[in-house]
């Protein structure tokens, strides 16, 4: 059994695929470790919004700052210390505020498919 520690530091940020917006995730731990869930952390600029069908089951903790999300049945705020969790199906709308945010989270099963290798054959 492999014991790990992250910091925020540890992390390489990229941004949210399909989005164009200042919203970035550095996954670390994932599939390429063997375990069943993604960890990492996310960084939301200022007042930005990303609307998603959760294809996976999402819990984020809030670090600093907060991160509003709605779905039909209305709308949750997280703060720092606070928990926001989404599951798979789930039609949300999740916004930061004018500070921004950065929340740490896991996913079940992972969110990120990994790169496709070449092969090739002689």
């Amino acid at each position: 059994m492999t014991v790990y520690k992250f910091a925020i530091a540890d992390a390489l940020f990229e941004r949210s695929p399909g989005q164009e917006g200042e919203i970035f995730t550095g996954n670390l731990l994932d599939q390429r470790h063997g375990g069943p869930v993604t960890i990492g952390f996310g960084r939301y600029g200022p007042n930005q919004i990303l609307q998603e069908t959760m294809s996976v089951h999402d819990t984020m903790i809030v670090l600093e700052g907060s991160i509003t999300v709605s779905d039909a049945h209305g709308s949750q705020t997280a703060r720092p210390g606070e928990i926001i969790a989404m599951q798979t199906g789930d039609k949300v709308t999740i916004r930061s505020h004018e500070t921004g945010a950065v929340t740490a989270y896991v996913t079940f099963p992972h969110w990120q498919q990994p790169e496709p290798t070449s092969s090739s054959s002689t």
